[in-house]
């Protein structure tokens, strides 16, 4: 294989790799933020404390740290 088939089989299969659509893979890749972790217990969470203020909700608020605790954020 001469110097310039090498060339053209290397432009081939890098063509080939970049049509994959680029934002599935950086998707994958993205670790979880805290602000978008355990969305229910938050709602609920921050529902309760503006209603009925944060020393009221404290079984919520521990509800909302052990689900962010299990996703593996120190809390």
């Amino acid at each position: 294989m001469d110097v310039t088939e090498c060339f053209s089989l290397k432009m081939s299969s890098l063509s080939a790799a970049s049509v994959e659509p680029p934002a599935l893979e950086s998707t994958e890749k993205k670790p979880l933020k805290p602000c978008c972790a355990c969305p229910e217990t938050k709602k609920v969470r921050d529902a309760c404390i503006i209603e009925k203020g944060e020393e009221n909700c404290g079984h919520l608020i521990e509800a909302h740290k052990e689900c962010m605790r299990s996703l593996g954020f120190k809390v």
